[in-house]
């Protein structure tokens, strides 16, 4: 990366902000460089992220160069607060999204703490990924400034400061003294509306500190890693779409797991399984609502016919997510293409059946009545599996090279069957409950007949290679094997010798190296991997190494506690789309397998807790205790 391509502020630099309906990142240095409006998924209103300052931001901060600044969520909240320290004096930076507002704005509070501190704000709004020129006008008064941006279908408004018109961006600089409050308010709307009416900032940011504090009181939190837990929970839920329940992968696309590479992708949309293991970590900590949410959600998306399932959807379930390229935006750090929407949604990954149903397993196991229609909608997916369950897939990584038998993938049919058979004789559910637990055996079989590697004593990657994968680790978590089952120690011997890397001995999640994903270049550790093996630790007796691994995973959370996709070991960067959701999901679990392990756990029910070691045992040869498989 060259000098010229290094960004302004990088992945880590950035906080989340957020209305449970979009997003907007912060950099540390006051800039919202980043956010669609008015749903995760529009096109962008502030894209710098993507290129330069021309293709949309809004910094504000102080004119001194020397001011510094230390930032921090309020408690159990999305709001954040940025305290600057100046030569003249200091402020307080509030920033957050109104939660039930019902508009998309952005509010940016200044009060003065001490002295007198001069603050500028520079405006550059670009509609529609930086394609489209916003006109844009002055309207009110002195006493109520406000600027007007409006392009094709969207428009904004940004009120409390008098903007000035500077070679296509509008600045506005303020000086706030000691005890005085000055607020800055954009908002979104549908262009052909008039202007809503100006947000009483007071009441907002009170209801919404409510709001987010009264949703964190539910949560069950404690052990060592109760504070990254709890962080790690509202942000979930912040990428949870209030209406929908869609829970989106992350809050950016494009932003680059090989830098200067082509492995960029839009993550602005709901996997299956990633929404089912952000449900999973919900419920372990007594989300029964979000559980029921996020099951209507899935009984509207997946509505139909089984055969027509897809990996992922748009937020409100939406089928078709073309992926197309834009050539205006030159990419971070210089990575292009840049792109909107995703190819892989027209991909197959037998192993989203497993999570779905496993998901629903643990909604029942938390108290969430199953009905007609969503029993129905679980019985038909079993019938799909049933029928296909023998065909190859792109596997969970969304390989683009040809199909093949993952391990992985062929583990989650075998959950997914259990699972039928587990609702069937736990709680008195209709289905061939025979039929599934024949099949489950068969495919518990084929995993052992082609998916071991006796050689090496480990699980393999797919059936046609003795490569392992980070993936395999999930298997004790979904209950096929026990955690400290000689299989199991060994894949794990595998995967430390193949995949750790780094002084910090973080997991790739398979050796590129191998040529299976038909993909060029490299990619750096996958958090969510080095998650899976703290889990993996703490679940098999190593609890020591599972707490020295998870130290060091907590240590790349930035200073707010955001974690991306990957981490650049040799710098400490972040790497990829941010916040990932799948990796603050396995940062829960992982701190959930910790504090099971060390015994300070209040009852958290996980699939780990419930099926090997919790209220059912399992043998390690895919039988419950008591009952035939």
């Amino acid at each position: 990366m060259s000098p010229a391509d290094t960004p302004t502020n990088r992945i880590e630099d950035h906080a989340l902000i957020g209305d449970t309906y979009t997003a907007a990142l912060v950099g540390r240095d006051g800039t919202i460089d980043w956010a669609c409006l008015p749903r995760f998924d529009s096109p962008s209103t502030f894209a710098s992220i993507l290129g330069t300052e021309d293709h949309g931001h809004w910094t504000l901060a102080p004119t001194d160069p020397d001011a510094t600044a230390k930032r921090r969520y309020d408690p159990d909240t999305l709001v954040l607060s940025t305290v600057w320290t100046t030569g003249t004096g200091v402020v307080e930076v509030t920033e957050f999204m109104p939660i039930g507002a019902h508009r998309a704005s952005i509010v940016r509070r200044v009060r003065g703490l001490r002295g007198a501190v001069e603050v500028r704000q520079v405006l550059r709004i670009r509609f529609d990924y930086a394609r489209a020129l916003p006109w844009v006008r002055q309207i009110g008064g002195d006493e109520d400034p406000a600027l007007l941006a409006t392009a094709g279908p969207g428009s904004v408004i940004v009120r409390g400061v008098r903007f000035h018109a500077d070679d296509h961006r509008h600045s506005a600089t303020s000086t706030v003294h000691d005890g005085e409050v000055l607020d800055a308010v954009l908002t979104w709307y549908p262009s052909h509306r008039e202007p809503p009416a100006p947000l009483d900032v007071d009441a907002a940011l009170h209801r919404t500190v409510r709001w987010w504090r009264d949703w964190m009181s539910t949560a069950r939190t404690d052990g060592r890693y109760a504070e990254a837990t709890r962080r790690s929970l509202v942000i979930l839920r912040a990428m949870t779409h209030a209406e929908t329940g869609g829970v989106v992968a992350a809050a950016t696309t494009s932003l680059p797991e090989d830098p200067g590479g082509e492995r960029n992708w839009d993550y602005r949309y709901v996997w299956l399984r990633d929404a089912s293991l952000a449900l999973a970590s919900l419920i372990a900590h007594g989300y029964r609502d979000e559980a029921a949410h996020w099951r209507g959600w899935l009984l509207r998306a997946i509505a139909g016919d089984p055969a027509d399932v897809q990996i992922m959807y748009g937020i409100a379930g939406e089928r078709e997510l073309p992926e197309r390229e834009l050539s205006n935006l030159p990419g971070y750090a210089a990575s292009t293409p840049v792109r909107v929407g995703n190819g892989a949604y027209t991909q197959y990954q037998g192993d989203v059946f497993g999570e779905v149903l496993a998901a629903l397993h643990d909604a029942r196991e938390l108290g969430v009545e199953e009905n007609a229609d969503s029993w129905a909608l679980q019985r038909a997916l079993l019938g799909y599996v049933e029928e296909h369950w023998q065909e190859p897939d792109n596997g969970i990584w969304e390989m683009r090279g040809p199909r093949r038998h993952f391990t992985h993938s062929r583990a989650m049919i075998w959950a997914a069957f259990d699972r039928g058979v587990a609702a069937v004789e736990e709680f008195g559910l209709e289905g061939p409950v025979d039929r599934w637990r024949t099949l489950r055996g068969a495919v518990r079989a084929e995993i052992e007949e082609h998916g071991w590697n006796a050689e090496r004593g480990s699980y393999r990657q797919h059936y046609d290679t003795d490569e392992v994968d980070a993936s395999l680790l999930v298997l004790p978590q979904i209950g096929y094997l026990k955690a400290d089952d000689p299989r199991m120690t060994g894949t794990v011997a595998a995967i430390e010798q193949d995949l750790r890397t780094g002084d910090d001995g973080l997991v790739l999640r398979y050796r590129t190296s191998s040529g299976f994903d038909g993909l060029s270049g490299s990619e750096h550790p996958f958090l969510a991997c080095s998650f899976w093996l703290v889990e993996q630790y703490a679940a098999s007796g190593r609890v020591d190494d599972a707490e020295r691994l998870m130290d060091v995973l907590t240590g790349y959370a930035n200073d707010v506690g955001m974690l991306s996709e990957e981490i650049d070991v040799a710098t400490g960067h972040h790497i990829g789309n941010t916040p990932q959701a799948l990796s603050h999901l396995t940062l829960v679990s992982a701190a959930d397998a910790i504090a099971r392990a060390r015994g300070t756990a209040a009852g958290h029910r996980t699939r780990l807790a419930v099926h090997d070691g919790g209220t059912r045992s399992w043998t390690g040869e895919g039988e419950r205790a008591g009952t035939p498989a």
